[in-house]
């Protein structure tokens, strides 16, 4: 994976090219807000956008791609598939709407949100069929673990291209990492800043300081030089800014070790095996 620079791409495992550092939209609100900072974003050099149906605001992400002065096949735009969503006929419906959400003719990447037990493999063949029919440059998963990969690999005729899962120093998974070399599949970090939750931490402070760079900005330079894409979050332009300035620097083997060293299998989110029970718990999705 090359990370010269903020253009930087890696080639998965289908020959498309995907940016290794994009912005994520998750709880940035519609209209201006996510507007703004895709717009921030862009000026600074991202080109992928992370979005999904269940951030609500595929449309001010559409806006902003469709509005900027940059071509669209320079983009690009990902976006993700509901639990309520799921099933053969379901992703295919749903599929469509988004795309007339944003306004967009195809996608660049579309992949499951969380695989729904006894749907994920249905809207995994759909998907396989609307890539066939080029309106999906890739597809992949999120919040997946080896075996529902292996699931699909058994039953489908096309593996993912992606894996987009929680992942930061505490939370660092070596076997998916593993799982993923093996098997040329691109890890994609969300809230590889842990949500803010480890910005404070000694040792990332100390190896911040002295590369005179902020916290931010060594745990997305550690994503990367794990061979690992990454879409930090944020609204501001100084931040978004911030994160991208992460390639005049280098962590070496010791300080990636120190930072490896912070796991403790600690999340911020849901387990891949359990997420249904957390996503009732919260109220945003209830078994039939």
């Amino acid at each position: 994976m090359e990370i010269k620079n903020i253009y930087s791409k890696t080639t998965l495992n289908n020959g498309v090219e995907m940016p290794v550092l994009g912005l994520g939209v998750y709880k940035t609100r519609d209209g201006a807000e996510v507007e703004n900072a895709i717009n921030y974003a862009l000026n600074a050099g991202y080109r992928l956008i992370d979005t999904a149906s269940f951030y609500a605001n595929e449309e001010g992400v559409g806006k902003a791609c469709r509005s900027s002065i940059f071509p669209r096949e320079d983009l690009f735009v990902t976006s993700k598939l509901w639990l309520d969503d799921q099933g053969y006929k379901k992703t295919h419906i749903a599929f469509e709407r988004a795309l007339d959400r944003l306004k967009l003719d195809y996608l660049d990447l579309y992949m499951i949100h969380w695989p729904m037990p006894d749907l994920y493999i249905e809207s995994w063949k759909a998907m396989e069929e609307l890539y066939n029919a080029g309106k999906i440059r890739a597809i992949g998963v999120c919040n997946c673990l080896p075996h529902h990969i292996e699931s699909i690999k058994e039953k489908c005729e096309i593996k993912p291209m992606v894996l987009q899962n929680e992942f930061h120093p505490r939370l660092v998974q070596p076997d998916i990492l593993r799982y993923c070399s093996e098997n040329d599949i691109q890890l994609q970090a969300w809230a590889p800043l842990m949500r803010g939750q480890i910005l404070d931490n000694n040792v990332v402070a100390t190896i911040a300081q002295k590369h005179h760079k902020t916290a931010a900005q060594v745990l997305v330079r550690w994503d990367l030089q794990k061979g690992v894409c990454t879409i930090p979050k944020s609204v501001h332009e100084h931040r978004i800014v911030e994160n991208a300035d992460v390639f005049d620097f280098e962590l070496s083997i010791d300080e990636i070790q120190q930072i490896d060293a912070l796991d403790r299998e600690e999340r911020t989110g849901a387990h891949p095996d359990n997420f249904l029970e957390h996503f009732e718990k919260k109220g945003v999705f209830t078994k039939s």
